[in-house]
């Protein structure tokens, strides 16, 4: 059990049969009346943040999330495979699990899978991935006003914006939290 007072950032708590982490914390001590914790937190299976304000004193049975290497093998209609590095037992995980990450999900890929007493619940992708541009038009040569973008279709199917001079079949690097373009390959 862990009270409110001990709260720190990425900090897993269970709270009305939900797992939440904690964003970010503030311990209040108003001049007159009692202290306080003003908390945001995310609700780690929906992903919705919540700001609240406890007493240091409330308890909660702390969460311990598991997070496991797998390697992404391949995908059945919604269901995608992936496989446990350490004991190569395949497990199928729901597209609803894996969320906007299935953009940037490439075969063989190594992702943590983020569980809570057996449940998966999220696959986190590397930060940065190397996806081959399997579209994309050509620069035209005069459009060069400042940072000038245009289209690409990236291998697994994601389209993001590039500048003028990246081509078709070319590697580009991309963030797959924002989904961004950073840099050739």
């Amino acid at each position: 059990m862990i009270s409110a007072g001990d709260f720190r950032n990425n900090m897993c708590f269970e709270m009305d049969g939900q797992v939440y982490q904690v964003v970010e914390f503030q311990h209040v001590k108003p001049g007159k009346g009692a202290a306080f914790v003003r908390t945001k937190y995310k609700n780690v299976k929906t992903g919705s943040v919540v700001e609240r304000s406890f007493n240091p004193n409330e308890k909660f049975e702390q969460a311990q999330l598991e997070r496991r290497d797998m390697q992404y093998l391949y995908s059945d209609g919604d269901l995608y495979y992936f496989m446990d590095q350490e004991s190569y037992d395949q497990i199928p995980i729901h597209a609803e699990a894996i969320g906007d990450a299935i953009k940037f999900l490439k075969e063989e890929m190594i992702c943590k899978v983020l569980s809570y007493k057996g449940e998966i619940f999220s696959v986190e992708l590397p930060i940065t991935v190397e996806l081959e541009i399997v579209e994309c038009e050509p620069g035209v040569r005069g459009d060069t006003a400042n940072n000038v973008t245009k289209y690409a279709t990236l291998e697994t199917g994601a389209v993001i914006k590039v500048p003028l001079f990246v081509n078709q079949n070319e590697i580009v690097r991309v963030d797959t939290r924002t989904g961004e373009y950073l840099e050739r390959a």
